[in-house]
């Protein structure tokens, strides 16, 4: 490596250690779709909840927040017990449900696969496993996706709402959730609940922001944003922290809202 480009990187580093410090703090959680989830203390609650605000993680941040709140209130604010403990006439509610595309075909789908999915497991978290060998969470994505719609008369329309990598999406709602659950620090904003996955293994979500921010530094080099550009943020982070890569996806982020706006 020439001396000119590793001043460059050193520099880099120092302004993304520099933003990851200043966004990844409890002022973040407010105005963000992951105050949703820090509303609850009980894992599964936290899992839920977690997993609706990262579906409907698209528009803005307080239609997000505003949306699954209405989520929320169509439970009684106790996820767990309304997804295991429900019967149809509770259902009602959410009959006229609707953020942007998202409706009530496919919230109440994902009310049935949860309520299915936690009669046989205790964590969200077996659905997502990957070896401790994996490189990344690349087939747990996948495995995710697939059991997701392995109940019978799933909606067809449901499927745009849950992201694979083989469809070569850069699934950045799921890798922002896989990160809320996963990763683990002393600064109060990501969970950390989820242990058999290890933090290396993530891949940093490519939204807006991030990719703008990304390509001005060089950090993307791809044209199209796609898994495998998701794939390669990733592995550039990865040269300023190998074992949390994805904690620059605050810096990023930030950057983003700095410039660009909410």
């Amino acid at each position: 490596m020439s001396t000119k480009r590793a001043a460059r990187l050193a520099a880099l580093k120092e302004l993304l250690d520099a933003k990851a410090d200043e966004y990844n703090r409890p002022g973040f959680i407010a105005n963000d779709p992951i105050s949703i989830p820090h509303r609850f203390t009980r894992k599964q609650d936290i899992e839920i909840a977690g997993l609706f605000a990262a579906t409907l993680a698209w528009g803005q941040r307080i239609t997000i927040i505003n949306s699954c709140q209405k989520i929320l209130e169509g439970m009684d604010h106790a996820p767990y017990q309304f997804i295991t403990g429900h019967r149809e006439s509770d259902l009602k509610v959410f009959i006229r449900f609707q953020h942007r595309t998202f409706n009530s075909t496919d919230l109440l789908y994902f009310i049935e696969f949860l309520r299915w999915y936690y009669g046989r497991h205790e964590s969200l978290e077996e659905a997502f496993r990957v070896p401790p060998a994996a490189a990344t969470i690349e087939q747990g994505l996948i495995n995710f996706r697939n059991l997701f719609f392995s109940l019978p008369d799933f909606p067809a329309r449901t499927k745009k709402h849950v992201a694979t990598p083989e469809r070569k999406s850069a699934c950045k709602r799921l890798t922002m959730y896989l990160r809320w659950m996963v990763r683990s620090d002393d600064r109060g904003v990501d969970f950390g609940l989820w242990r058999k996955i290890n933090m290396t293994q993530l891949v940093c979500p490519c939204d807006v922001h991030v990719e703008r921010v990304a390509r001005s530094f060089h950090l993307i080099t791809r044209k199209q944003t796609d898994w495998l550009t998701a794939l390669e943020l990733t592995s550039n982070l990865r040269q300023f922290d190998p074992a949390d890569p994805v904690r620059y996806d605050f810096a990023l982020f930030g950057l983003g809202l700095e410039k660009f706006g909410r």
